[in-house]
């Protein structure tokens, strides 16, 4: 596995846990289609909340906030349609899209961003 990789899904990992203590349930991890990947869908009370996880291991070239660019959101949106329709069983009474932001520590936890509804 590539080092890059790797990280990445170390902050899969920590955006997991921190959806799930903050009271939501993860729903899907890594949801693929022809078109890209949803990283961590999750349940919000009776909404569905579309999670996109960045990790940078610095702040060098810009936080990991910075990376989710309105391209990324767009196709963000685009495969969340295509999740809804590969899943007509189950009604969410809304859709929000969250980004969490994971930059780890040298010792100790990560530093991690929610940030929610950025659409």
């Amino acid at each position: 596995m590539r080092a890059k990789d790797a990280v990445g899904r170390y902050g899969e990992r920590v955006a997991a846990r921190r959806l799930t203590e903050a009271g939501m349930t993860v729903v899907e991890r890594n949801w693929r289609s022809r078109r890209g990947e949803i990283d961590i869908l999750a349940r919000d009370g009776d909404v569905l909340v579309v999670c996109e996880v960045k990790t940078r291991r610095s702040t060098r070239a810009g936080t990991a906030a910075e990376a989710v660019t309105p391209d990324k959101l767009r196709r963000l949106q685009d495969l969340t349609e295509e999740w809804l329709a590969a899943h007509p069983d189950v009604r969410y009474a809304g859709v929000r899209f969250d980004v969490v932001a994971v930059t780890p520590a040298e010792r100790g936890p990560a530093h991690v961003d929610h940030l929610r509804g950025v659409l």
